[in-house]
C-alpha cells in the first residue's frame, strides 16, 4: 500500500529542522496482541532512542527529549484498529500518526524527518502469482508466505476445451502430433490472454511452472515475459498446494532478490513500451508533470540540483550554489511528488540501476 501524503504527513515533512529529530515507526495492533507486549516493544524502542541521545547529545537535551517521548507513549491510543504507528519528535515539534500500512520497525535519530523514512518502513509482503502449466490443464494461484488461493478465470482450464477449434483439415488428415501442437498453442494463447486481466489486478512477481517443452512453447508466444521472475521446470500436474509451496520455497527464500528482479523486469517492459524515464533530469520532468506510476531508485542515491527556468527543468548543482534555486536532494522532492500523485516508490541496492543512471520512473502514459 502506498504511503499517501496526507496533510498530517506533509506537516511532518515541512516541520522546522531542529536537532535531534526522532522518528519511531513500529507495528502497533492492540486488537491483535496483548497490551503488555506492545508496551514492552514501545519501552524497548524508547531505550534505543535514549542510548543514542545520550551518546550524541548533551545530557540536558537527552533528558528533555526522553521526557517528551515517554509522555507521548503514555498517551497512545490502544483502542485503535490501525496496523502501525509513527512517532515524530523534535525539541520544537511532535506528532503521532496511526497508519494503515504494515511496517518493519525503524528508529531514526537525525537532523530532520525525511520522506524516505516513510518508504523504507513499508513491510515487504511476500505475495506473488503462480501459473502452473501441464499438458492437460492450467492453474493460477495468488500465493503468500502461508497460503495459495486459486484465481478463477473465464479461460477453460483444460486443453481438451480446444479440440473443436482445430481446423477440419488438420483434424482429419494430419498426424496426431501436429493436431496436439495446434491445440497446445491455442491453449497457451488463451492462458496468456487471461494474464492481461490478472496482472492488471495484481502487480506481483509471477512464477511459471511446467515441463521444459511446455515452457519453451509458452516463452515463444507470451506477451508477459516481463512479469515472469522465474520459470521452474518440472512435471507438476498432480501436485497439491502444500507440495507447490515446498517446490517454490527455494525460489522465494531471498525475497529481496525476487522483488528486485521483478522491478528490473518492469523497467525493461516499460522501456519497450516507451513509458520509461531514465536519469534524474528525465525523471524530474515526468514527476513534475504528474506522470509517475512507479519510481525505482538506488537506496543511497542523492542528487544536488539547481532549478531551471521552468518547474519541470533542473540541472546538476555546481559550486558556488545559488541559494534561491539550490535543491539539497532532488530525489526526495521526486519521491514526494510521485507519492502525492498516487504513484509508488521502491528502493533497490546500489549499482543495480547502473544502466538507468541510478533512477528510473515508469510513466502512466
Amino acid at each position: 500500500m502506498n504511503p499517501i501524503l496526507t496533510p498530517e504527513i506533509r506537516e511532518i515533512i515541512e516541520a522546522v529542522h531542529y536537532r535531534p529529530a526522532i522518528s519511531i515507526i513500529i507495528p502497533f495492533e492492540p486488537k491483535m496482541g496483548l497490551k503488555t507486549e506492545l508496551a514492552h516493544s514501545l519501552k524497548t524502542s524508547a531505550d534505543k532512542v535514549e542510548l543514542e541521545l545520550r551518546e550524541n547529545y548533551p545530557v540536558e537535551m537527552a533528558t528533555m527529549m526522553m521526557h517528551k517521548l515517554r509522555a507521548i507513549i503514555r498517551n497512545l491510543n490502544f483502542n485503535t484498529h490501525k496496523k502501525s504507528i509513527a512517532i515524530y519528535l523534535s525539541p520544537v515539534f511532535e506528532k503521532v500518526l496511526y497508519l494503515d500500512i504494515a511496517v518493519e520497525e525503524k528508529i531514526i535519530v537525525n537532523e530532520s524527518f525525511e520522506i524516505r523514512d516513510l518508504v523504507y518502513c513499508k513491510k515487504q509482503l511476500h505475495k506473488y502469482l503462480v501459473l502452473l502449466l501441464s499438458g492437460n490443464e492450467s492453474r493460477i494461484y495468488l500465493g503468500n508466505s502461508s497460503t495459495f488461493v486459486p484465481i478463477v478465470t473465464d479461460t477453460p482450464a483444460s486443453i481438451f476445451a480446444y479440440v473443436n477449434e482445430v481446423p477440419e483439415r488438420v483434424a482429419n488428415f494430419s498426424d496426431i502430433s501436429e493436431r496436439k501442437e495446434i491445440m497446445m498453442n491455442k491453449f497457451l494463447r488463451h492462458i496468456d490472454n487471461s494474464l492481461d486481466i490478472i496482472l492488471n489486478a495484481y502487480r506481483l512477481p509471477l512464477f511459471v511452472l511446467g515441463t521444459k517443452r511446455l515452457l519453451g512453447h509458452f516463452k515463444k508466444l507470451t506477451r508477459h515475459a516481463g512479469s515472469v521472475v522465474e520459470f521452474v521446470h518440472g512435471n507438476y500436474e498432480k501436485v497439491t498446494e502444500q507440495q507447490l509451496k515446498e517446490i517454490l520455497e527455494p525460489n522465494i527464500t531471498d525475497w529481496k532478490k525476487v522483488m528486485q528482479r521483478d522491478l528490473l523486469n518492469q523497467l525493461e517492459e516499460a522501456g519497450g513500451k516507451h513509458k520509461l524515464a531514465i536519469g534524474m533530469k528525465e525523471v524530474w520532468r515526468e514527476a513534475m508533470n504528474h506522470n509517475g506510476r512507479l519510481l525505482v531508485v538506488e537506496k543511497c542515491y542523492m542528487y544536488a540540483a539547481e532549478k531551471g527556468g521552468r518547474e519541470e527543468v533542473i540541472n546538476k548543482a555546481t559550486e558556488p550554489y545559488n541559494k534561491y534555486s539550490y535543491i539539497k536532494d532532488a530525489v526526495d522532492d521526486v519521491i514526494e511528488k510521485v507519492l502525492e500523485n498516487g504513484g509508488d516508490v521502491e528502493f533497490v541496492d546500489e549499482d543495480l540501476l547502473r544502466d538507468y543512471h541510478q533512477i528510473a520512473l515508469i510513466r502512466y502514459y
